[in-house]
C-alpha cells in the first residue's frame, strides 16, 4: 500500500484524503460535511471533507481551547 496523500480543492473548499488507490464502491456520511469512501470489501479508501477550511480551523481551535483550559484548571 502506498502512503496516504491529500489533495485540497481550493475553489470548492474540499479536502480529500486518499488512503488507497481503489475504486469507490460505497460511501458513508459520517457527519454533514464528512464522507468516508469504501471499496467493494467495505474497507476505508478515502475521506472527503466539505467546507474544509472551516472544519480544520474549528478542529484546531477546539484542541487549543481544550489545552488552554486544561492548563488553567490544573495550574500547569
Amino acid at each position: 500500500m502506498k502512503k496516504p496523500r491529500m489533495a485540497y480543492f481550493e475553489q470548492e473548499d474540499i479536502l480529500h484524503l486518499v488512503i488507497a488507490d481503489e475504486k469507490e464502491a460505497n460511501s458513508i456520511e459520517l457527519s454533514p460535511n464528512i464522507t468516508a469512501e469504501l471499496n467493494d470489501k467495505g474497507e476505508l479508501i478515502g475521506i472527503e471533507i466539505l467546507n474544509a477550511s472551516t472544519f480544520v480551523r474549528d478542529v484546531i481551535m477546539e484542541g487549543v481551547q481544550a489545552k488552554v483550559l486544561n492548563l488553567i484548571t490544573t495550574g500547569k
